[in-house]
Formats: structure tokens, sequence, C-alpha cells
């Protein structure tokens, strides 16, 4: 059984003393390919380098919603650089809305929306966060489709939103991504999104080091090989194997990102 986790931050510092071993542990979860994504272009290098020391791991590059006050005049240029430098960037990302923490909104939708002509222009995929702000992120979005010609796709990363929010992204042709939280005991809407979810809109995730899912939940740092336990959940709601549920989003991932088995 092979599986894609879609997002993951193995940059961040909590997995530095012992990445081999994290590496270890997901390929023997069977997890064969992994989307690095991005929070702000300096990390840029340090991602890189996890791509070139594990070649199962591809990347993103862009600037995430809750820090958007770090755009500057050169920020587009250096995003756009960096991701026609590198052969292993597969998208523009994490970009988006998060209203939960922040209130600069006009602020968030200037760097959303110069992302997104980004991807556009490069013909890349788009690694959506929304976060309190699915109305606003569904108006851009279809207002860029319906002025830009309508190549842009892209997934809802570590979706969160109700089933009427899940279905307005499916027909503007994004995929769902679903992370641990599918997994929490209360998380009522997520797993009805889960099960809605057309088969090839569908994606799993871990988010990590955040999120761990049942049966981890707790500890204080997920990890990709727990990717497995999201598509066992995963499954249980839509009444499938998991192995089934591992074809799909692994050939759903392909075909986003553009990967190789």
């Amino acid at each position: 059984m092979q599986l894609i986790d879609t997002h993951v931050h193995l940059n961040f510092d909590i997995f530095q003393p012992d990445l081999a071993a994290v590496r270890s542990r997901w390929q023997e979860a069977g997890v064969v390919q992994l989307v690095h994504s991005c929070v702000e272009p300096s990390e840029f290098s340090s991602i890189q380098a996890i791509a070139y020391q594990f070649p199962e791991v591809s990347f993103a590059v862009g600037l995430h919603p809750l820090d958007a006050d770090q755009w500057h005049s050169d920020t587009a240029d250096k995003i756009l650089s960096l991701a026609t430098s590198e052969s292993k960037v597969v998208a523009i990302g994490e970009m988006g809305l998060d209203f939960y923490k922040a209130d600069n909104a006009e602020q968030q939708r200037m760097v959303f929306e110069a992302q997104l002509a980004i991807a556009s222009k490069l013909n890349l995929p788009v690694i959506i966060h929304c976060r309190d702000a699915a109305n606003q992120v569904r108006e851009i979005l279809q207002k860029w489709q319906d002025t830009e010609g309508g190549n842009l796709r892209g997934v809802m990363h570590c979706w969160g939103g109700t089933p009427e929010e899940t279905q307005w992204f499916v027909d503007l042709g994004f995929y769902i991504s679903f992370s641990g939280t599918v997994t929490f005991k209360n998380a009522k809407a997520i797993q009805t999104s889960a099960a809605m979810v057309r088969s090839d809109r569908l994606l799993i995730e871990t988010d990590c080091p955040f999120l761990a899912p049942v049966p981890k939940r707790g500890q204080k740092r997920n990890e990709p090989a727990y990717v497995r336990h999201v598509a066992e959940q995963v499954a249980q709601l839509r009444g499938e194997t998991v192995e089934a549920i591992a074809a799909q989003t692994t050939q759903n991932a392909c075909k986003l990102f553009g990967l190789t088995l």
C-alpha cells in the first residue's frame, strides 16, 4: 500500500534531532512521496536541503497568510525566482486567508492574490490555508477563475470547513485534503465532509508536526508515518477499504502535483 502525505513541515526544529529515524518510520508505513509546504520564502534553502536529502520529498514555496506582513515589494519576484530555479518545486504556497488569529484582511487578500498570479503564470497548483475565511476565499477563487481563464487548480489543505463550504471548493475544481483533525471525536462537520467529497478530489496529509491523529493525539509531534491513521479514518467514514483510499489519494496527489512513483 502506497501513501502520499501532501502537507508536511519537516524543516521545523522539532524534527532536527532524529529526522533520519522519522524517515525510516514513514517508509515503513508506506509513505512513498511527501509534499513539503512553505511558510515563508526564507525557508526555501532548508526545505530544499531536505528534498535533496530525501528524493521522495517535493516542495512548495510561498507565504502563509499569518505572515502577510512579511510581504515586501520584492517578495513576488523572489517567490517566482525560487520556484523557477528548482525542479522539485511542485506548488505555490501555502497561501490563503486566516481570520481566526489575525484581522489584517486587506493585506492578506493582496498577498493571496499576488501568489495566485504567480501560480497561474507558472501553471503550478496552489496550497491554500483557509481558517474562518471560507466565504472570502471562495469569492477570490471564483473571481480569479472567472477573469483569468480558469487555469487555477490546487488544494484546500487541512480542511476544517462545513459540508456546504466543502462543496463550494469541489465545485471550483479544488482538491480537499484531510488531516488528523478528521480523527478527532467532535469533528463531525469535517467527518461529514470527508464522507462526501468526490473520490477524484480527495487527498490526505498530516500537516506535521501539528495535529497528531488519534491514536497518536496528545503527542507533542505529529509525523508523516501517521498519515496512515488519517487514511484509515477516511476509509471508515466512506465505507471503503484503506487500500482503496490509499490508491485513490495517491493517484490524486500525483495528478495534482505532477508526482511520479
